[in-house]
């Protein structure tokens, strides 16, 4: 006979089981799937779903969204679909097959973000020194910790204080846990002290002692006053900053920035520069070499130029 309890048993290792399962989706790619879920029963869709259904939202936004959105959006549908036990109506040949057309037909290539290079980063950091306001301090910090750690938004959005360890050399950063470290291991980078105008560690400093931090989010909220808010900056609010201080140090590629810039911008610096390659994807954290690869052709795309060869380098024409 089962004891009287084993109800309330039962319900609590659901509930622990569906939260193990929560766990191996990072917050992102959940936050991702919900939005997507919403925009599919905002259309119309039921859940759950048959393979009809979901045809017809494809051709809904085939000539509204790019192949690679509406990818993401079936895979929520089938992630969905999955874990409430229902049979998978957004894998089927027919749907996949739906889908290879409108990206044949509709594929755009992805737009990427241009690489901020070096040279451009110290333009914005002398504009922001020149200024010396408490706001200007934050993203000077932030642009040389994105740039020179190579970090994402999501990782530098997310920094603590306790974070950031000091060593005679320069700072040491332990990220927690970051895209490509889903299980928390840790990642850990190191970022030198600089003797140029450009200096990571200096301004990071130099940003907590104006905002008198002592613990919690390293990166925060500036308003209008000056005043720094107790919170963590968000994640989106990076791409924004970015374009502002570029604009400021009048830059002339500001629609083509992104917080993503700062990453690719260290990796063909780097490359630039004559830095290994094992080290240029470890700063960076990436998981595959092709990525990097992918970089490192852009880095060398006038240097390691077959072309180059037959023809005389023109000089740059004066501005």
């Amino acid at each position: 006979m089962a004891p009287a309890h084993g109800g309330l048993v039962d319900a609590e290792l659901a509930a622990r089981h569906q939260a193990f399962l929560a766990a191996a989706t990072s917050d992102n790619t959940r936050r991702s799937y919900r939005s997507a879920i919403r925009h599919f029963q905002v259309w119309g869709g039921a859940l759950p779903a048959d393979e009809s259904a979901v045809i017809r939202y494809l051709m809904a936004y085939a000539d509204s969204l790019n192949a690679r959105t509406l990818a993401l959006r079936l895979t929520a549908l089938s992630q969905w679909h999955a874990y409430q036990g229902f049979a998978d109506p957004a894998s089927t040949p027919t749907v996949r097959k739906t889908l290879a057309g409108i990206a044949r037909l509709h594929g755009k290539p992805k737009k990427k973000a241009k690489a901020l290079p070096l040279e451009d980063l110290e333009r914005i950091v002398a504009q922001l020194q020149a200024l010396g306001s408490i706001k200007a301090l934050r993203d000077s910090a932030l642009l040389q910790l994105g740039f020179f750690g190579g970090f994402r938004r999501s990782e530098l959005a997310g920094l603590q204080l306790a974070d950031i360890g000091w060593e005679p050399q320069g700072m040491v950063i332990t990220l927690p846990r970051s895209k490509t470290d889903q299980l928390g291991e840790g990642i850990v980078k190191a970022i030198p002290f600089g003797d140029g105008i450009c200096c990571p560690a200096t301004a990071l400093r130099a940003w907590l002692a104006a905002a008198h931090i002592r613990t919690g989010p390293l990166l925060r909220p500036v308003n209008q006053w000056g005043h720094v808010s107790a919170q963590g900056l968000h994640a989106g609010s990076i791409n924004t900053i970015l374009e502002g201080c570029a604009k400021l140090a009048g830059l002339d590629y500001v629609p083509d920035l992104s917080s993503h810039s700062l990453r690719r911008g260290m990796a063909t610096s780097a490359h630039r520069a004559g830095a290994d390659f094992q080290a240029i994807k470890r700063q960076g954290g990436w998981r595959h070499d092709g990525t990097v690869h992918g970089y490192i052709e852009e880095a060398g795309r006038f240097e390691e130029n077959a072309a180059g060869s037959l023809l005389k380098a023109k000089k740059k024409p004066a501005a």
